[in-house]
């Protein structure tokens, strides 16, 4: 009597579970995504990139982050824009990588900075990847950023740009990757050791647009990245 009990409740399980499956034919794919949520995700903040200008006698400027002197220039008006736009197409390349809204970062970024005008720039940054969650940041600065005059193939005066670009960890402060790119454009009469990126750039004188996405191309190649 006790064994017909025991297999009946067997049978009506059994059943009930057949049912469910039934009835529910998304419960193993549910079970799949869930699978596939658990894949780390590095949340990215990219802080608004900066312009970084000199004091009035001298040509370097100091990143405000590492210290590194870099030499200084005239920076026109949104360069520190274009950069960051470039920059943050280059993460987008990246599995592994959610990037925070733009506009969110940036009013977090301004509200912090105001809060905390006695500490420093690196506190900032830490303290605005904290607010939004972020598990890294990304930011730049600009110290160069000087227009072509003239021609696709004649310049009176070529194009010259400098910018850094940093990876910040927020839960340590420590720089995950850094970099920097320098160069102003030189023909192939100045100096022939640059015959690769001057035939990089079309063979003709580059925009400082131009320049600066072969710059921001070219140190991205050393980026280690996450999961590609």
């Amino acid at each position: 009597m006790i064994l017909h009990q025991v297999h009946s409740k067997s049978i009506v399980c059994a059943m009930w579970l057949l049912g469910l499956l039934i009835l529910c034919p998304g419960v193993p794919q549910a079970r799949e995504a869930a699978k596939a949520d658990d894949k780390t995700v590095a949340r990215v903040a990219v802080i608004p990139f900066q312009k970084v200008l000199p004091e009035e006698t001298s040509s370097t400027v100091q990143c405000p982050i590492c210290g590194s002197v870099n030499s200084s220039g005239v920076i026109f008006e949104g360069a520190e824009k274009i950069v960051e736009e470039m920059a943050t197409d280059h993460l987008r390349d990246y599995k592994g990588v959610e990037i925070l809204p733009a506009e969110k970062a940036a009013g977090v970024y301004r509200r912090v900075s105001t809060s905390l005008l006695k500490q420093s720039l690196l506190q900032v940054f830490l303290e605005t990847g904290r607010e939004l969650k972020a598990d890294v940041l990304m930011a730049g600065f600009v110290y160069r950023c000087r227009e072509r005059v003239g021609y696709d193939y004649s310049a009176e005066r070529p194009a010259a740009v400098a910018f850094e670009i940093h990876l910040i960890s927020v839960s340590d402060g420590r720089t995950l990757w850094r970099g920097t790119f320098d160069k102003t454009q030189k023909s192939l009469m100045e100096d022939v050791f640059q015959v690769s990126s001057f035939f990089r750039g079309g063979g003709k004188w580059l925009t400082a647009r131009q320049l600066t996405k072969l710059g921001v191309d070219q140190i991205f190649k050393t980026f280690p990245g996450f999961e590609r």
